[in-house]
């Protein structure tokens, strides 16, 4: 996207505000046509005043009179009409830039994991952030201050060419010479400049890659080896802004020495033909006006410009997050799933990441309402894959997953996973109350069934122990509470949503013996009546399932029950054993 594309888009996100901008042009376009006037005005005073020698006393102070009171009537309707630009620009440049960030926000929200897995949390922060900043300082800037120039430039320009062609030739001249030094410095630091923002974007990134990691860092010993990658990233940042900074000092001090040359310009040449009878004292006055008009709004168009050359990376940035489109696009018109019965068909499925090999092959199974079906395998084998396409994370490339018989791809995104439910080996609990988490699946639950889902997932008690019970705050990531907890409010989180089709993605794997025991208490109480795949790698916790998968390279090489498993001898048997040798080790150990 090209430098002029960028800014156009930028104007175009204002299209809900189209009559607010459309408005803001015509006011700019009053506001240059008043502050054409002033100069004009200022001249003929002047041709006025030197002409009292050859007119009488009282035409002379009639006509000054009048024209300083069009004057003054010209300044006060300018006074106003910019009080008037300067409202309607702030609060429409505000008003857009919290919409163009809450748009960001509910798209990166609606992205599906492939699109978070190549993405930094801080980086898709700091693009939020920083490039709607530049949004809102463009908008306001260019309304409040360089639209007037430019229609200045564009449109009041050439009528002075009536007033006298020859010294309008030097304003043109003027105009002429910052545009080419302006676009030739542009396309000398476009380049690095966007490289800036690369090494800003990295910054961002590893900041918030060190702090989400804080106790690593500190239990290895790596603050100061941050630091050190911090600072070198800092360094190249320095040292590719610089020349970009160099160039736009150069282009400061060329466009201030243009104005004061076509300033002195005017006058020599004003004076010139003055005594050639080409030109009044008013005239003269007049262009040494529009040329100091000119040169300040041209050096405050230098300084726009070179701001808006440094944030258009960021613009990128932002606009290539809006762009980016989903792996699982949503068809026109999916079908709103009402609450299903929870029959699940996995139909010949295959599935790849994009650009590698098959992680699932040929995976046919059914589960049918009710049932309590075991993924095992190895790390890697394919179980969470499975899962994940469940939850339409990703698309099959061959065969289908449906529920009830529809096609995961016929339904919508919202009301699939309505119908779903997750508990993860991570609770994964927001930086909110307690209450706030619970309510996260069920946002109208009331506080009966609240404390319901919470008794039945055995975390009633330990919620009230808690210094403000329901409304404690948990911390980032549920820091303040055990593991045990956690997960527990995790099943509770899913109970009271109450979905017919359930996920336990390994959800006791990483607790203690004693609490998974009251951990098992809860999931017993969740899996009830309910469709549930259970990702397990603690073989004990699955024995009652109705049927076990067994996982290996993408493939089900064994399914069935627990004991038909065990008694067929093949590769199930064979990692129960492994568990159980492990076990028997383990307890010795610790006997001895």
């Amino acid at each position: 996207m090209g430098f002029l594309q960028t800014y156009a888009r930028v104007l175009g996100l204002l299209a809900p505000d189209k009559w607010v901008a459309i408005g803001l042009a015509l006011a700019s376009l009053a506001l240059a046509g008043l502050q054409f006037l002033e100069p004009v005005l200022f001249g003929r005073v002047v041709d006025v005043l030197t002409s009292a020698d050859r007119l009488p006393q009282d035409v002379v102070w009639r006509s000054a009179i009048s024209l300083l009171i069009v004057w003054a009537a010209v300044g006060v309707t300018g006074i106003a009409a910019n009080v008037a630009v300067s409202l309607l620009a702030d609060r429409m440049a505000h008003r857009n830039r919290l919409t163009v960030m809450h748009r960001y926000f509910q798209h990166v929200l609606a992205m599906p994991l492939s699109f978070h897995g190549d993405t930094a949390s801080g980086r898709l922060m700091k693009v939020m952030l920083v490039g709607t900043d530049h949004l809102f300082s463009i908008w306001l800037s260019f309304f409040r201050e360089h639209l007037t120039t430019f229609i200045t430039a564009i449109i009041l320009l050439p009528l002075t060419f009536f007033m006298n062609w020859r010294l309008a030739i030097v304003l043109l001249v003027l105009v002429v010479v910052f545009c080419a030094v302006a676009a030739f410095v542009v396309s000398r630091t476009q380049e690095a400049q966007a490289q800036v923002e690369d090494y800003q974007s990295q910054l961002a990134g590893n900041a918030q890659d060190a702090l989400s990691n804080v106790v690593v860092v500190q239990s290895f010993t790596r603050l100061n080896a941050e630091a050190r990658l911090f600072g070198d990233i800092v360094r190249q940042v320095l040292d590719h802004q610089f020349p970009v900074l160099n160039w736009w000092a150069v282009v400061s001090v060329l466009t201030r020495s243009a104005s004061t040359l076509s300033v002195i310009t005017i006058f020599i040449l004003g004076t010139w033909l003055h005594m050639r009878g080409q030109a009044s004292v008013g005239e003269i006055v007049a262009f040494m006006g529009f040329a100091t008009m000119l040169i300040g709004r041209l050096e405050g168009a230098v300084g726009f410009v070179s701001t808006l050359l440094r944030q258009v990376p960021g613009l990128r940035e932002v606009f290539s997050v809006l762009d980016a489109r989903s792996t699982v696009p949503e068809k026109p018109g999916a079908l709103d799933l009402p609450r299903v019965q929870g029959r699940v068909l996995f139909d010949h499925v295959a599935f790849g990441y994009p650009g590698g090999g098959l992680i699932l092959n040929d995976v046919a199974f059914e589960a049918d309402p009710g049932k309590t079906v075991a993924l095992v395998g190895q790390t890697g084998a394919g179980k969470s894959t499975a899962m994940s396409l469940l939850q339409r994370l990703w698309d099959p490339v061959n065969g289908r997953v449906t529920i009830d018989g529809h096609d995961l791809r016929d339904i919508s995104l919202e009301s699939l996973r309505r119908n779903v439910g997750v508990v993860f080996q991570d609770a994964m609990l927001f930086n909110r109350t307690i209450r706030e988490n619970l309510l996260i699946g069920r946002p109208d639950a009331t506080q009966e069934q609240l404390e319901h889902a919470c008794r039945m997932a055995e975390a009633h008690d330990f919620i009230t122990r808690q210094p403000q019970g329901y409304d404690t705050r948990v911390g980032e990531r549920g820091i303040s509470l055990s593991g045990g907890q956690k997960q527990r409010l995790s099943i509770a989180r899913a109970l009271l949503k109450d979905p017919p089709i359930l996920i336990l993605d390994e959800a006791t794997s990483a607790l203690d013996a004693a609490t998974e025991a009251r951990v098992q208490i809860a999931l017993k109480a969740l899996m009830a009546g309910r469709t549930t795949f259970i990702i397990a790698h603690r073989l004990s916790t699955i024995r009652d399932a109705d049927e076990i998968l067994v996982f290996e390279h993408g493939k089900i090489v064994e399914r069935g029950s627990f004991d038909e498993l065990v008694s067929l001898g093949g590769r199930f048997a064979e990692l129960v054993r492994t568990q159980l040798s492990g076990a028997e080790q383990k307890k010795a150990s610790v006997a001895a």
